[in-house]
């Protein structure tokens, strides 16, 4: 048995270190530790969920060495409307289906937010003003966790059948894939151009936790208040340091080459975070409901992207 359990933790930490290689990209990354952890199990759980967080947060900041600072308030600039009528509407629409699956409210409004801005960081954010349950949380996170997944691998493939611009797609993975770890994923897979834009109007949409999480706590009186995450300060700083101190762009270039790859690792650790019992756990009422308001935003976003309106 013993023996047994050995090779149980070599495997998956030989499989973590093959994510370091060119030979392994992100969606391939997320499926390996999806099957392992399925199959076999995580023989790490606690550590690879706590390791998951903070390596997609240092990978995150390692990518704005690519980005330019200027290009980051143009977007959120150029975008403020369309962010706050589609973030709005999300919510909206979230809360009409969390009636009509008859969903608990709590479950109904953190999928929906979680939809809106920024997947697992935004129901975190949004869990404590509405004094959400941990199961209540939990279901919220299992959910969003599966559907990132099936973007990451989904979407460049549909964006290739479309023949979408690396632009295009950039601005619809951002718009329409929850986590920023599956937006980045699925962006760095489509191109150069489409990574950047897609994690700068993803980090740029994130911002908007604080004014939606400080409305929520006034419906529901609650005194709990959202900060900004530090990840998305860290992305700033990097676009800043990178925007003007050029002289050092070699440097800049290979901390986002490592960010990079570090972030191929986290989405195998992300992946074998995956259970039976995650699945049990979330039920069918829940992935219905986020199906389905996942769908219309994502479809939405994509016929007002091939439209010209965004």
């Amino acid at each position: 048995m013993p023996a047994t359990i050995h090779f149980h933790k070599l495997a998956y930490l030989l499989l973590l270190g093959l994510c370091l290689t060119p030979l392994i990209g992100a969606g391939s990354a997320l499926i390996m530790g999806a099957v392992f952890a399925i199959i076999i199990g995580n023989p790490f759980a606690e550590l690879s969920q706590t390791a998951s967080k903070w390596m997609l947060k240092a990978a995150v900041v390692g990518l704005g060495f690519a980005v330019d600072i200027n290009q980051v308030i143009e977007v959120g600039r150029s975008s403020l409307v369309l962010t706050i009528v589609s973030i709005t509407a999300i919510i909206g629409l979230g809360e009409i289906l969390t009636q009509v699956f008859k969903l608990n409210r709590n479950t109904g409004v953190l999928i929906s937010f979680g939809t809106a801005i920024c997947g697992g960081s935004a129901i975190a954010a949004m869990a404590p003003v509405i004094k959400a349950k941990d199961h209540e949380v939990a279901v919220a996170l299992g959910v969003v966790f599966l559907l990132n997944g099936v973007g990451l691998l989904l979407f460049p493939a549909i964006g290739h059948y479309l023949n979408l611009s690396q632009e295009q797609f950039g601005m619809w993975a951002a718009l329409a894939i929850h986590d920023t770890s599956s937006v980045v994923g699925a962006s760095a897979t489509y191109g150069a151009v489409a990574l950047s834009i897609a994690t700068t109007v993803k980090l740029t949409r994130a911002m908007w936790i604080i004014p939606y999480t400080t409305l929520a706590g006034v419906f529901w009186r609650s005194e709990e208040k959202a900060s900004i995450p530090l990840f998305i300060v860290g992305f700033l700083a990097a676009a800043l340091i990178n925007t003007y101190l050029p002289d050092y762009s070699s440097t800049w270039s290979f901390l986002n080459s490592a960010a990079k790859q570090l972030l191929v690792m986290t989405l195998f650790l992300i992946g074998s975070g995956l259970s039976i019992n995650v699945l049990k756990q979330a039920g069918v009422k829940p992935f219905l409901m986020a199906i389905l308001l996942w769908v219309v935003v994502s479809s939405v976003i994509l016929i007002l992207i091939l439209d010209g309106f965004i």
